[in-house]
């Protein structure tokens, strides 16, 4: 089950990766891409996850905040934190988590709008490649010496998402895909291959380019 997830996710990834590629390939873009362009976004993210081989499934229900500057053709860096919990995913037990993260994101305007004198980017493509921690607490964690309340763990996260303004700096994340792979003890593999789904707000900060 957990290759299984790991390989619909990454499937998810490649695809965006694969459309954003092509897009930019098509010719010159309707939308004049911004030297430099900030987005920030506040997020519900619930995680599909499986903390011990065999044990499938539960869904960690959370949310958190991102922000990524782009600043050349596209290519930029991301940053995400993001809490998730959940209550007797076994009896008595259950799970707290804290996530932090960056990377590289690439981002892709698909779409314009022409208002006025200027290109309005309505439509926003980005796959990412994060990089962190995880910080989990108040939980049950089997290790080599016994048991522990927290853990701690390198963590990394691949995939994409899109997202859809609304006006000028407002927009909805209309939907974020993740490949999510922490490392806290849990007796066995000691492996989370998780998959986590994004839905939020976003607000968009670009300088205004004239049209040509």
């Amino acid at each position: 089950m957990r290759i299984s997830i790991r390989g619909k996710v990454l499937l998810v990834g490649a695809c965006l990766l694969a459309g954003t590629t092509a897009w930019g390939q098509l010719g010159p873009s309707t939308a004049k891409q911004a030297p430099v362009s900030i987005d920030l976004g506040v997020t519900y993210a619930p995680e599909r996850a499986q903390l011990v081989p065999g044990s499938c499934c539960f869904w960690l229900q959370g949310g958190g905040g991102d922000a990524a500057v782009t600043f050349w053709r596209g290519f930029g860096i991301a940053t995400g934190l993001t809490g998730e919990h959940i209550s007797n995913y076994a009896p008595g037990m259950d799970v707290n988590k804290i996530a932090y993260l960056a990377g590289p994101r690439y981002t892709y305007a698909a779409w314009a709008r022409h208002s006025g004198t200027a290109d309005r980017a309505r439509l926003q493509l980005f796959g990412q490649g994060l990089f962190g921690g995880v910080h989990a607490f108040d939980g049950v964690f089997p290790t080599s010496s016994g048991t522990t309340p927290t853990a701690n763990s390198f963590a990394l996260q691949a995939g994409g998402g899109i997202d859809l303004l609304l006006t000028k700096h407002i927009g909805v994340r209309l939907v974020e895909a993740d490949y999510v792979r922490t490392a806290l003890p849990n007796g066995a593999a000691n492996v989370q291959d998780d998959l986590r789904l994004v839905f939020g707000v976003t607000y968009h900060m670009a300088p205004t380019h004239p049209r040509r």
